[in-house]
């Protein structure tokens, strides 16, 4: 017979307290069958498996919120809808809602999953017909609907008008009987309208007695007038009954036959255990753990998750293999080894655990000696309870599995147990094991000052108070601090005396060593807290001064920006100058001194206009249109385009893309004389070229509209439109405009080797 080794020893779970952990899960769910997979979860060593579903809580914790509530654990109801059972109204819409609500689920992990959810949602199925056809025969009191056949509906529709006639005609006899009934009234009996009659009386009535009253004072009679109806009610009723039998019979059969309905609960649960990992993160603070290589351990802020304000701690394994944490009684040691066995069990299950940051590796099995168990029935003492233990952790030690071994050597001789300790701890070392252990014994302190992979560390503890700091303190011994107390709590100096003097020499070395130890560590952490105090300092200093700064590039920006508005207004009112006095040069006596004006205010205009914002370019000033000499081809050319650092330049009948650094730029020969601008005073100095690049859309139509009317007045003829090629924007409006304008009579691109698509020929009408 084939024997499965658990992953992890329970008694390891037990002894780390894992049970609470898995209690504290399992009440962050929302259904039950999540409760169920809370409180079984185990650790697992399958490292694909633990990076999956730590990759599924950080999905429901930053991508899809599960909202669970409102399914119910409905396995029982299944189960027994395929026994053949007709089930309760009630119990099918209680299946329907949660199979809705499964469905619900399913939609939001499709819509916001960043992945991991999506995969677990596959096993969701599809229940829309089931519970369709439920909620379309049941009401929300779990009551059949009188629409959920047609034969329902009619056989309801005669009942109710039935029942009616019966209560008139039974009215309109109490007068009549009033003399024989024990009360004015209408009641019903066995589904039976009658009327009570006093029974000394009943013999004078003609009727049926249905039934009679526990005093046997009254008889409820049913008159004869009304039994044939009475008789065809519960006929109707009868029949009513039968066909919501038959429906519920049909709805139980259409879930008995949904075979998807298991897998779908079995999803629910196992995506409510997601969502209650999640929870836990959230409310415990916790971290997402890294996977570390195997027999690294590095936790930095560590904390025992079960404990109120822990105080956090750093544990690191790699090189040093065995971690021997000794000091006084109550000082955390135990706390601190179990944070360690919590943070690796915790990760293992798909957990996120309590540190600020965690590298873990996946082990194969946690190996723990920890607590008093020692059994009277099987005369097993502390100290042989403590043997078996350790025998199964020497057995089973590897690089591969976290040792957690607390109070080593105790319960017995402390020579003898010091011997054997060591002996432990060397047979560790060799088998590559990592760990921590705990010891009070002090001959295993200069044992660990001596063995490599071995390392010293105590809890800090003070003097002063008598109270330990919690704070693990790694590469110094712990002291027992039995004398220090005994003296602060007023034993005589002369016991204390004898008590060092019995020590002897060695022993009250190692403890001044200890002392002076702690002595400089302490004025360590004091400079530590000086350096660090200034450091802040100078931060917060700096972080003055940045911000100071911030403040006057924020001001500066606000007084660009109050600038460039004033000028753009001046700009704006310039503009309208134009527009106006364009109007007046319609007429042909005013022409030629609104033309000159025209010319003056445009001039002026440009001059107050804010230069657009450019970006600032280094290097050379290379710009399309600029001539270039490109060494490569040993030739000349005209830039066409530019793309950041590329260049496409026209040699002769050839386009070649270049990058800048490989072209020069050809200067430019200067001219004697002033350059000839658009705004000059006089038709000889019109420029027929029009730059429009960096210019708003509506700036360059209004520009583009005063310089083809100026044209047209100076019988300028055709008109180069520069707008660059950019991503068409400014091309398609100028070009739209132009089909417009009546003082144009063509336009075209430009050639390739004059501009091409950034540029346009406007042909003005002379």
């Amino acid at each position: 017979m084939l024997l499965i080794k658990m992953a992890f020893d329970s008694r390891a779970l037990f002894a780390l307290d894992f049970p609470r952990i898995r209690s504290a899960l399992a009440g962050r769910a929302a259904t039950t069958l999540g409760r169920e997979r809370a409180e079984a979860l185990l650790p697992s060593d399958d490292a694909e498996r633990i990076a999956r579903e730590l990759d599924e809580v950080d999905d429901a914790l930053f991508g899809v919120s599960l909202s669970l509530g409102g399914i119910h654990d409905i396995r029982e109801t299944h189960a027994r809808a395929q026994e053949g059972r007709v089930l309760a109204g009630g119990e099918l819409l209680n299946a329907a809602y949660s199979l809705d609500g499964a469905m619900t689920v399913r939609r939001a992990i499709n819509a916001n999953s960043r992945g991991p959810l999506r995969e677990v949602a596959l096993g969701l199925g599809d229940h829309s017909e089931l519970v369709r056809r439920i909620l379309s025969a049941i009401d929300r009191d779990g009551q059949v609907r009188d629409d959920a056949s047609h034969k329902l509906r009619d056989l309801r529709k005669r009942i109710e008008p039935l029942r009616g006639r019966i209560r008139d005609r039974l009215t309109a006899t109490l007068e009549q009987w009033s003399e024989v009934l024990q009360e004015h009234l209408v009641t019903i009996r066995r589904d039976r309208y009658v009327l009570p009659v006093l029974a000394s009386r009943v013999g004078s009535v003609q009727g049926i007695i249905v039934d009679a009253s526990a005093t046997g004072q009254t008889y409820f009679v049913e008159p004869a007038a009304i039994t044939q109806l009475n008789n065809e009610l519960t006929r109707l009723i009868l029949d009513e009954e039968a066909e919501v039998r038959r429906i519920l019979t049909e709805l139980s059969g259409l879930l008995a036959a949904d075979e998807s309905v298991p897998m779908t609960l079995a999803t629910i649960g196992e995506l409510d255990l997601i969502a209650a990992k999640a929870r836990l993160a959230r409310d415990w603070r916790l971290n997402r753990p890294e996977t570390a290589p195997r027999g690294v351990y590095d936790l930095r802020e560590a904390r025992h998750p079960l404990i109120e304000e822990p105080v956090p701690n750093d544990i690191r394994l790699g090189d040093t293999r065995l971690l021997l944490i000794t000091g006084p009684n109550m000082g955390g040691k135990t706390a601190t080894l179990k944070t360690l066995g919590l943070a690796v069990l915790m990760h293992q299950c798909g957990l996120y655990v309590a540190a600020a940051s965690a590298k873990l590796p996946v082990v194969r099995d946690i190996l723990v000696d920890i607590g008093d168990e020692q059994s009277i029935e099987a005369s097993l003492s502390t100290f042989a309870s403590h043997l078996k233990h350790l025998r199964y952790v020497l057995k089973h030690a590897a690089p591969d599995t976290l040792v957690l071994i607390d109070e080593l050597g105790s319960g017995t001789d402390p020579n003898e147990g010091a011997a054997l300790a060591q002996a432990l701890i060397e047979t560790l070392l060799e088998q590559d094991a990592r760990g921590v252990i705990t010891s009070h014994l002090s001959p295993l302190k200069l044992f660990a000052l001596e063995t490599e992979g071995l390392k010293n560390a105590s809890m800090g503890f003070d003097v002063e108070t008598l109270a330990p700091t919690y704070h693990l303190q790694v590469g110094q011994p712990g002291r027992s601090y039995a004398l220090a107390i005994a003296n602060r709590m007023g034993l005589p100096s002369g016991v204390l005396g004898r008590a060092e003097t019995l020590l002897g020499n060695d022993a009250g070395l190692m403890e001044r060593m200890l002392e002076g130890l702690e002595k400089e560590r302490a004025d360590l952490a004091r400079e530590l807290e000086g350096a660090t105090t200034a450091r802040r300092e100078a931060e917060a200093e700096a972080g003055r001064v940045r911000q100071e700064r911030e403040t006057l590039e924020t001001r500066k920006n606000e007084m660009l920006a109050e600038a460039s508005q004033k000028a753009e207004s001046l700009y704006a009112d310039a503009v309208e100058r134009v527009r106006t006095l364009r109007a007046r040069a319609q007429e042909d006596s005013a022409r030629p001194r609104v033309m000159q004006e025209l010319r003056e205010l445009r001039a002026a205009a440009q001059k107050s206009r804010p230069a657009p914002a450019v970006r600032e370019e280094r290097g050379d000033p290379i710009r399309v249109g600029n001539k270039v000499e490109v060494p490569a081809y040993n030739a000349q050319g005209q830039v066409l385009e530019m793309r950041g650092d590329d260049l496409v330049v026209q040699l002769g009948v050839m386009k070649v893309g270049v990058k800048r650094r490989d072209v020069r730029l050809v200067p430019e020969p200067k001219v004697r004389g002033p350059k000839p601008t658009f705004v000059g005073t006089a038709p000889s100095r019109f420029d027929n070229e029009l730059q429009l690049r960096g210019l708003g859309v509506e700036e360059a139509v209004e520009e583009l509209r005063s310089a083809i009317a100026e044209a047209r007045a100076l019988k300028e003829s055709p008109l180069r439109v520069v707008h660059g090629k950019g991503m068409g924007v400014l091309r398609r409006t100028l070009r739209d405009y132009l089909k417009t304008d009546k003082n144009v009579d063509s336009f075209h691109d430009a050639e390739a080797n004059q501009g091409g698509h950034g540029v346009t020929i406007v042909n003005v009408k002379r």
